[in-house]
């Protein structure tokens, strides 16, 4: 058997698949089985008219705020398509709700991207310096279609003129997809991650009631305390905060298992 501190463990990470290979890698090399069941999938635009339009007036925004690695991705992607190779704004300052956003960001070729130390939520951007004094500024929310409003009604609240530019659809995926949860339902599955509130009811609502119970009673590592609160509220019996980050969740689950030996 593999060594390491999650050696004989099986963690079920339920990011979309497009992010979640990081955090699988980081499960292996601390000698666990990551298993990959998206609980969230992330598509295309039915109509991306209404984005291509508010990329048309890109050079007038002052500040670009990117939601997730997955607007990041998305948006960028539809802003080469619409924009045929135009640069990015000199004047148009970017954020991120998070590191892992601000890092996809930093590999895309920006600098000084304005984010929070910690924590990954519109909680903690807004409460950075740089945000307190938006009045009369004109700023632009990549994100995903829906989603909370607590940042750009802040931000309006600050004096800001806030659009949203939805650039991709979440959905729960399929059950009866490859990704379908009776396999590892059947299975010893030591541990669940989840990414978001979002994907917590997904994974809840892609169980039958009997395999319900199953998830409840096993520890649930969830990204922030709002997450956590859904949780409690769908009867999950052990609850563990345990950060945004690949590194800070992995290092939640090290500590667990070893506590717990």
């Amino acid at each position: 058997m593999r060594g390491g501190p999650l050696a004989g463990r099986r963690i079920l990470v339920t990011r979309p698949r497009e992010q979640a290979a990081g955090l699988a890698a980081l499960i292996r090399r601390e000698g666990g089985e990551p298993i990959i069941v998206p609980a969230i999938e992330i598509k295309d635009l039915a109509d991306p008219q209404p984005f291509f339009e508010l990329a048309d007036r890109l050079d007038g925004f002052d500040l670009a705020i990117f939601i997730s690695p997955n607007a990041v991705h998305k948006a960028l992607g539809l802003l080469q398509l619409r924009r045929q190779g135009k640069s990015w704004p000199a004047r148009l300052r970017v954020a991120a709700l998070g590191a892992g956003s601000r890092r996809v960001l930093e590999q895309s070729g920006f600098h000084e991207v304005l984010a929070p130390a910690s924590h990954a939520d519109s909680e903690a951007l807004l409460a950075l310096p740089a945000l307190a004094d938006v009045a009369g500024q004109n700023v632009v929310i990549f994100r995903g279609e829906g989603g909370r409003e607590l940042l750009g009604d802040t931000l309006a609240a600050r004096g800001a003129q806030v659009e949203y530019a939805a650039c991709y659809r979440r959905a729960r995926p399929d059950p009866g997809s490859d990704a379908a949860p009776a396999a590892w339902v059947q299975g010893a599955v030591d541990a669940v991650t989840v990414s978001s509130g979002e994907g917590l009811v997904n994974l809840y609502e892609m169980l039958a009631p009997p395999e319900r119970q199953w998830l409840t009673n096993r520890p649930l590592f969830v990204p922030h305390a709002r997450v956590a609160e859904e949780a409690a509220r769908l009867g999950a019996c052990e609850i563990v905060v345990a950060g945004t980050g690949d590194e800070e969740i992995v290092a939640r689950l090290v500590a667990y298992f070893q506590d717990a030996k």
